[in-house]
């Protein structure tokens, strides 16, 4: 396995980067579990517009993935992530607006979508600008370890993340929770402002976005189908406690990042070592039992249980099925087939929101679960299949 040395010189700049990533995104993950109890909370608003809430950031950066993923690969990786730490900054301050609005509920509401936009635009930019630079940096052999470091610290920020916004939110309110969120990102500018960036591929003949994706929706469906989960513990764990009265409400994004990561440091090697798609069916498998665990849990701890197996059944996905679209384009396309792939988690966690939302009004915060699994278990069917025609086709 080509693995990173302690000995490599790049090992320092790419453990800071990914330093960075974490830090930076807990402008992401304090809001997470924080927007839907104030939409609803103190807002007055029903499930679906916090499910909107949340979920307006990722439907943002589903449409900026592709042009954030053409800076990366003109401009190089750094200038994507300069700009897309401002836009954290913005988006984080302009939700602050949002909070001193809060006997407004419309204009609140109306300024939270704004300040989600520009925080969905931040994430496009910074998220793909991380990876590019990171696989500058290790090289594309190393694909799927920088991509495991990378979700390590996306999602490190929000296991400790959705606490600290619920504390947050409990002691200083919906503004100062954001106000905490917006200083986050100016310290990673800080932060990445001496290092050295890769170099771009500013004259190389490109194809157009749609044919990329093209190569490569395959593996971005499986990333979807995974994300729905996710997404479900993100926006409705928190409500889901309360409605039922549970104690330790804030806990069930800790409980996911805590298997998640775990996940990450123990088998972050396996993408290389056996293949994508091999580790993404088991990984589907046991994403889907804990969210049915979930759905099915009649107290706290089965609950939390289920969130931290799903946490190990996400966490390799990503970086399984990116190792796999890396190898599908050449160089000068990484930054555009990473931004278009990661569009697809972006889908889910924009779309869950919103629908979902619609249905635990309907039917209960459980059935919330329930899809996540059934999403799941279509991920372990398509991986099978994408497995299989390899086979095949080598055969």
């Amino acid at each position: 396995m080509a693995s990173i040395s302690s000995r490599d010189p790049a090992q320092g700049r790419l453990l800071l980067l990914i330093a960075v990533l974490f830090l930076s995104y807990l402008c992401v993950a304090i809001p997470l579990p924080a927007v839907p109890v104030y939409v609803t909370g103190q807002l007055g608003l029903d499930n679906a517009w916090a499910g909107l809430g949340t979920g307006m950031t990722f439907l943002t950066a589903i449409l900026s993935r592709g042009p954030a993923g053409g800076l990366s690969d003109r401009r190089g990786a750094k200038a994507a992530v300069a700009r897309g730490l401002l836009l954290y900054a913005a988006g984080g301050l302009v939700s602050l607006g949002a909070g001193l609005l809060q006997h407004r509920p419309v204009a609140a509401f109306l300024t939270l979508l704004a300040g989600r936009v520009l925080l969905g635009l931040g994430e496009s930019f910074a998220g793909v600008g991380v990876v590019a630079w990171g696989i500058g940096i290790a090289g594309p052999q190393r694909t799927g370890k920088v991509l495991s470091l990378v979700g390590a610290a996306i999602y490190g920020a929000l296991a400790v993340g959705g606490p600290i916004g619920l504390a947050l939110l409990d002691r200083a309110g919906f503004a100062g929770a954001m106000a905490v969120s917006a200083a986050l990102p100016c310290l990673g500018l800080v932060a990445i402002w001496p290092m050295a960036g890769v170099a771009p591929h500013p004259h190389a003949v490109r194809p157009s976005f749609l044919s990329v994706m093209g190569r490569i929706w395959p593996h971005g469906l499986i990333v979807c189908l995974q994300g729905i989960g996710f997404a479900a513990i993100g926006a409705f764990f928190a409500l889901y406690f309360l409605n039922r009265m549970w104690d330790h409400a804030g806990l069930g994004l800790t409980a996911f990042g805590g298997g998640f990561v775990l996940m990450r440091v123990v088998f972050g090697h396996l993408p290389d070592r056996i293949g994508g798609l091999l580790v993404a069916t088991g990984s589907l498998a046991v994403e889907a039992a804990g969210q049915v665990l979930v759905w099915s849990a009649h107290d706290p701890i089965l609950a939390l249980a289920g969130a931290f197996m799903t946490g190990l059944g996400c966490s390799m996905i990503f970086p399984s099925m990116g190792r796999e679209v890396v190898h599908l384009v050449p160089p000068h396309l990484r930054g555009t087939a990473l931004g278009g792939f990661t569009a697809f988690q972006d889908l889910a966690y924009g779309l869950t929101g919103p629908l979902v939302g619609f249905l635990a009004d309907r039917a209960g915060y459980g059935s919330v679960f329930l899809v996540g699994g059934a999403a799941a278990g279509l991920g372990v069917a398509l991986s099978l299949y994408l497995r299989r025609a390899r086979v095949a086709g080598t055969a």
